[in-house]
């Protein structure tokens, strides 16, 4: 892996201390004397060794550990495969590893910039105990905060927070107020998510039974709005959807994904990307006859089936053709303030991407204030961002 097209790698930790309700990523919950930290990073060395060689000639910008909660993982055993992608590499790598407050000290942050963690991503979530407690989280805000104290008296030079918002009963001022007393911390990254009911979740089977309580969406808007509006004030510009960053602070993994690069998954539960050919998948070719075709693999989700798979875990292939990468880059591109150039994206990928119909829904959107077209570029205005999703479906 060294110069040539962009890629990152993600790898995935799938063992959490509880199971958030709201949560549908693979993720287990685990007491943390049953996790075997050694056999996990066999694994996924074993993994990578198997999928390396679908990547070489790429640039690799960024490696991330998610999960699941990759901050209980021994540093140690980390720093094991962070070194094997290490030499696999000649880039300056943004190295992030998601943590939760529970698993977060100063001793482990030391811990981690020593296995060669550069960025840390925490999951606060919240700064009053009732909505962490709705939330089913294992902290309180006190020990929210003295995590988010301790990685930034850390030696990692970048540290980052997520945030909910949109809670029953919470005001916009309050959304507002919480990112606000976040960023007065020190950060210079924050990712503000509106909370979403998903249906594979503790939170689904509520709602679906009518049992549990919701924001009004107008509330949830206002506080999108209120939010944008307080980090602006504090110099983080509104550069995705749901994230907000100084200058130069932006999350350089979660750009690629928006920017349609390819991506290497590792670890149980983990998805890949390669536009090259199937190989990174256990397949053997594109579609026949598919110019700029993709492949898109996921791992067994189960812990143990992984291990003792590791040497070709793949659970799930996708063979994508040349106008689904489209769908998909609009989808992404939009989603950035940057926004996507629509015809560099078409060339890139070898089709026309200026049908007459997608021509004349542009023209819709643009005239409703939906979209803009600047040069090239097509971009959501961000007092419109809120219908991003609709306003990207139109266009496929």
């Amino acid at each position: 892996m060294h110069e040539g097209p962009r890629a990152s790698i993600y790898v995935h930790f799938p063992y959490c201390l509880e199971k958030c309700p709201y949560c549908d990523f693979v993720s287990y919950k685990t007491e943390r004397t049953a996790i075997d930290h050694a056999a996990y990073a066999d694994a996924v060395l074993a993994e990578l060794d198997a999928r390396a060689p679908a990547f070489q000639g790429r640039a690799v910008a960024s490696v991330f550990f998610g999960g699941g909660t990759p901050s209980l993982w021994d540093p140690r055993q980390l720093g094991r495969v962070l070194r094997a992608i290490r030499a696999m590499t000649t880039s300056d790598l943004e190295v992030t590893v998601e943590c939760n407050p529970t698993s977060l000290d100063a001793a482990r942050a030391a811990a981690l910039a020593e296995a060669g963690v550069n960025r840390l991503s925490i999951g606060v979530q919240s700064l009053r105990d009732e909505e962490l407690a709705f939330l089913g989280r294992l902290h309180d805000a006190r020990g929210a905060l003295e995590a988010v104290r301790a990685a930034l008296a850390s030696p990692i030079p970048r540290v980052s927070a997520d945030l909910i918002f949109g809670l029953p009963d919470q005001a916009p001022a309050e959304a507002a107020r919480q990112a606000g007393a976040l960023a007065d911390l020190g950060l210079f990254h924050l990712s503000c998510y509106q909370l979403t009911i998903e249906p594979r979740t503790r939170f689904g089977e509520l709602a679906k039974r009518g049992r549990l309580p919701l924001a009004d969406d107008g509330a949830v808007a206002e506080a999108f709005l209120a939010v944008e509006e307080a980090l602006g004030a504090r110099g983080l510009r509104h550069y995705e959807i749901s994230n907000y960053a100084r200058e130069g602070e932006e999350a350089r993994h979660n750009l690629g994904y928006w920017r349609g690069e390819e991506y290497l998954g590792l670890g149980c539960g983990a998805f890949g990307f390669t536009r090259v050919d199937g190989s990174a998948a256990g397949g053997t070719s594109r579609a026949p006859g598919v110019r700029n075709a993709g492949v898109r693999w996921r791992n067994q989700i189960l812990p143990e089936t992984y291990v003792q798979n590791a040497h070709d875990p793949t659970m799930e292939r996708e063979e994508l053709d040349a106008a689904a990468l489209l769908r998909e880059r609009i989808m992404l591109g939009l989603r950035v303030a940057e926004g996507l150039d629509l015809a560099a994206a078409g060339h890139e990928l070898g089709v026309d991407p200026m049908t007459p119909e997608r021509a004349r829904t542009i023209a819709a959107l643009v005239a409703r204030g939906r979209l803009q077209v600047d040069g090239g570029r097509l971009r959501i205005p961000p007092r419109a961002w809120l219908f991003a999703d609709d306003t990207a479906a139109r266009l496929f």
